[in-house]
């Protein structure tokens, strides 16, 4: 596929579809245009994001994603080049396709360009390059062609990168002395971290496990910890932590070990782990929330294991969008707002504006 500027059809829905959502039965309302649009605009509002007369590159995707590079034209952006390719989501057809039909909605589909190459002179002309996954990796080379005002928002945290994301050359940026931050995913406008505990649950559920009156071990060594006991909490869980399984009391039987660790080199969960586990608890369900598991090692070891499918490396087991579009909204306004904070000039930034920033 070359280049796409135009969709002919807006479809009622954009949340993931395995019979085709029609205009009066969507099959995630919550994906709704018309409700894309409010949160869209919500969160430019909340994050006080203008990105008037800036060029743009970020990516076309699904779902929720595709929310991305509509954000930005709404945002003011003169132009926003987004790239595509297949993913295990969806084809790249079908990401310019979503992509493009919710810009039409919002009028903005003009200013948008959706292509599946990676060209020099659509990155040498950015103002703005985000982390997104479709212009993943910023490696060297790219870097290179980077003009030398241009900013890179990372569209996570800081502490993620540093915890084995390796999609990003920061000694290339650094070279050329490029600015790139993090983004506050706690920031008040953003609040993407509220929805983990919910995102647990929903991992938990997915798995036959109905969270209310179960015992849940939780594994974290990472800021998600205090979220995700308040969410498992709140829904009526009974939770003990720890950073390791070790820690635990061996006498006390969990209904499920929920994983929530730093990815490494090596599996979180790896036969170590998982012969510990089927030692103290036989029968216990392995939840992967973050953090690699080593499956075949719990097959090994007798585990029960959710997701049974593994996600790529390092990424997780429960995607932000399964609960719905809203915290992929917010946390894409939060990266753009990292993108346009960074194009000010340092004493022009509100103290509203540096709240943004993650750096590292």
């Amino acid at each position: 596929m070359a280049e796409r500027v135009v969709a002919a059809v807006a479809p009622a829905s954009f949340g993931p579809s395995r019979s085709g959502p029609t205009a009066a039965h969507p099959e995630r309302p919550g994906f709704s245009a018309t409700r894309l649009l409010r949160l869209i605009d919500e969160s430019i509002a909340d994050c006080r994001l203008d990105l008037s007369g800036t060029a743009v590159l970020t990516e076309a995707a699904c779902g929720a994603y595709a929310v991305t590079a509509v954000l930005a034209a709404r945002a003011g952006a003169r132009r926003v080049t987004a790239l595509v390719r297949d993913s295990r989501h969806c084809t790249a057809g079908e990401a310019a396709d979503a992509t493009l039909a919710l810009a039409r909605v919002a009028g903005v589909h003009e200013r948008i360009t959706v292509t599946a190459e990676r060209r020099r002179q659509d990155v040498a002309e950015a103002d703005i390059v985000t982390n997104s996954g479709h212009v993943r990796p910023i490696d060297a080379a790219m870097v290179g062609w980077m003009k030398p005002t241009a900013v890179v928002s990372l569209m996570f945290e800081a502490w993620e990168l540093q915890a084995g994301r390796i999609d990003v050359d920061l000694d290339a940026l650094r070279r050329r002395r490029l600015a790139f931050a993090g983004t506050s995913e706690r920031h008040r406008a953003v609040g993407v971290f509220g929805y983990l505990g919910v995102m647990a649950v929903r991992l938990l559920l997915d798995a036959g496990l109905p969270v209310h009156r179960s015992r849940i071990a939780l594994l974290c060594d990472n800021p998600f910890r205090d979220y995700l006991e308040t969410g498992l909490k709140g829904a009526g869980a009974e939770i003990r932590s720890a950073e390791a399984a070790a820690d635990l009391d061996p006498a006390w039987r969990p209904d499920a070990v929920l994983v929530a660790l730093r990815p490494r080199e090596v599996a979180a969960v790896g036969a170590l782990e998982a012969a510990l586990i089927a030692e103290r608890w036989p029968g216990v369900v392995v939840a992967q929330f973050w953090g690699d598991l080593d499956r075949a090692a719990l097959e090994r070891a007798g585990l029960l294991y959710w997701p049974l499918g593994a996600p790529a490396g390092g990424h997780m087991g429960v995607l932000p969008s399964d609960v719905g579009p809203d915290p992929v909204v917010r946390l894409q306004a939060g990266g753009l707002k990292v993108g346009a904070v960074l194009l000010t000039p340092p004493v022009r930034r509100s103290d509203f504006d540096l709240e943004f920033l993650d750096e590292l």
